[in-house]
């Protein structure tokens, strides 16, 4: 899988991407990072990328004309790869919006995003962006959560993370994805809770059930502290 990120500052994610499981599922050629920095396509001299919003008001918008330049690239870029591969690729990069007006990020929706082979991430910032770019470009809008942050970076890591972790040979065990918090094998509940050694530390005890070795109890036992 490709992520294909649209940010003013790329810089804050490409640490991040490159460090524990993303960064070692890149290497292995999992899933692949790609930057986009939007100053590259602002306007005149400096570069512009936003400006005053119409009506008025504090803040400034995100203009439409670097976002609508990085979009057309980006899409270009991935009709030429796909142009150009052995293999069939059937679905369409899928725009994602990161901003607090989208649809709350859930497991379900991470593990939908799973299937596809690319994904393009736009990080607003300031007042948010144009809404033309959203009518024009954009086919969903993703929030993490009811709260606002300086930026869509963060929120672009989260999803990141929560869909790359899901793709074949990510994790250690693909199993480890499968049994989880909020996974559809565990009807989308908490996960149970986890013990290793010591079996007694500062005077609690693993529960026995998990000492037995009986493994249907244990399955038992798991179900039934799912919360």
């Amino acid at each position: 899988m490709v992520f294909h990120i649209i940010s003013l500052f790329p810089q804050m994610l490409a640490s991040t991407l490159e460090a524990s499981i993303l960064g070692r599922a890149r290497k292995k050629g999992l899933v692949s990072f790609q930057f986009y920095n939007l100053r590259d396509y602002g306007k005149g001299k400096y570069h512009q990328v936003d400006d005053v919003p119409y009506g008025g008001g504090a803040g400034m918008v995100m203009m439409p004309e670097p976002l609508a330049a990085a979009i057309q690239e980006v899409k270009s870029k991935i009709h030429n790869a796909i142009q150009h591969s052995e293999f069939s690729i059937q679905n369409s990069p899928r725009v994602l919006y990161l901003s607090a007006q989208g649809k709350r990020f859930t497991q379900s929706k991470a593990e939908k995003l799973s299937k596809l082979s690319d994904i393009v991430l736009i990080c607003g910032h300031y007042e948010g962006i144009d809404q033309r770019i959203i009518d024009l470009y954009v086919d969903e809008e993703i929030s993490i959560g009811d709260y606002v942050l300086t930026g869509g970076e963060l929120p672009a890591l989260v999803l990141i993370d929560a869909v790359s972790r899901l793709l074949p040979g990510v994790l250690g065990s693909d199993e480890s994805s499968a049994e989880e918090s909020f996974s559809k094998k565990l009807k989308r509940k908490k996960e149970y809770p986890h013990y290793t050694r010591p079996e007694t530390f500062e005077g609690l005890p693993v529960p026995p059930v998990l000492l037995s070795g009986h493994h249907a109890k244990i399955a038992q036992w798991r179900k039934e502290n799912c919360k």
